[in-house]
């Protein structure tokens, strides 16, 4: 008897199941290859690429926090040409599509690296512009809906591959910002980023992190990523990927009766090597005990 079907469509590429890695959870992939069969993945989300080199934030750069984690990493990564050249060939020897996470410092930053992975085997790129933890762009981006038109209007112009816009949940009003988003040319939207937080230590009155502030992450932000996932779910018509706080099978339901399509799987990474094949098996398990036969009849499947 085979199984329920979990295959989802994304701007014309199809994922055999809607579990992906969120980017800055699950490095490259190659990493946890020894743990995971990435064929099993629906998608991976790559660590943070920028233009040039990048050796992040000093440290202390993580810290636990109840229910979760801050984290002040800064994006530290080899640059968008060593992915290209080194990375991307060992990950495309498997089934699992590949999204690039880009993030500039400016609008010509996000063009260029758009261009230079236009020719290659990436399925997807995603538009960060909602780190909350690196100095200048990013999230400067991502809380003005005029600069999220802007910004996602000019890196389609450079796209080959369908392009995801991830929100950060530090606005105003996140439908506005999806609004702009979709408005200007995004395929689909990705959210929510981390919430931006911080940490003391009491005996040296001094930040835990040693850049301040950091973004949470982990089950501790899922009610507000569900809520705002839920939002947005009612105001654009393109796909969106889930992710805040997921670490079971129960919680990825959850985002995708809220409207998502894809659902994304981050902290829970770095509690087990496994987390995303034990989602989807919770995932699957049920479906069959609900008597589910096709994920769509999941998506968006509230009731109010």
């Amino acid at each position: 008897m085979n199984g329920p079907n979990l295959s989802v469509e994304i701007a014309g590429v199809t994922l055999d199941n809607p579990i992906v890695a969120a980017s800055g959870t699950f490095g490259f992939g190659i990493e946890y290859s020894d743990y995971v069969d990435l064929n099993k993945v629906g998608a991976i989300s790559v660590k943070g690429l920028t233009l040039e080199p990048r050796k992040g934030n000093p440290p202390s750069r993580i810290v636990e926090t109840p229910s979760g984690i801050l984290n002040s990493v800064g994006l530290q990564n080899p640059g968008i040409d060593h992915f290209i050249n080194h990375d991307l060939p060992m990950l495309k020897q498997y089934r699992t599509k590949v999204i690039a996470n880009i993030n500039g410092k400016t609008i010509h930053e996000y063009c260029q690296m758009a261009l230079k992975l236009q020719n290659t085997e990436v399925d997807f790129i995603e538009l960060n512009i909602s780190c909350p933890n690196v100095s200048q762009g990013g999230v400067s981006f991502g809380t003005d809906p005029d600069m999220v038109y802007r910004v996602t209007k000019a890196v389609k112009c450079c796209c080959q591959q369908p392009l995801i816009v991830k929100l950060t949940p530090n606005v105003r009003d996140i439908k506005e910002v999806a609004h702009a988003a979709e408005e200007a040319g995004a395929d689909a939207i990705s959210l929510i980023n981390t919430l931006v937080g911080m940490a003391i230590d009491i005996n040296t009155r001094k930040p835990v992190l040693a850049n301040v502030t950091g973004g949470l992450s982990g089950p501790a932000i899922k009610p507000v990523a569900l809520y705002m996932v839920w939002q947005v779910a009612q105001t654009v018509n393109i796909p969106i990927i889930g992710m805040g706080g997921i670490m079971t099978g129960e919680d990825a339901v959850e985002f995708i009766l809220a409207g998502a399509t894809a659902v994304a799987v981050g902290t829970a990474n770095l509690v087990s090597p496994t987390a995303m094949l034990d989602v989807l098996e919770e995932l699957i398990k049920y479906m069959e005990n609900h008597d589910i036969d096709d994920i769509h009849q999941l998506i968006g499947g509230l009731v109010l």
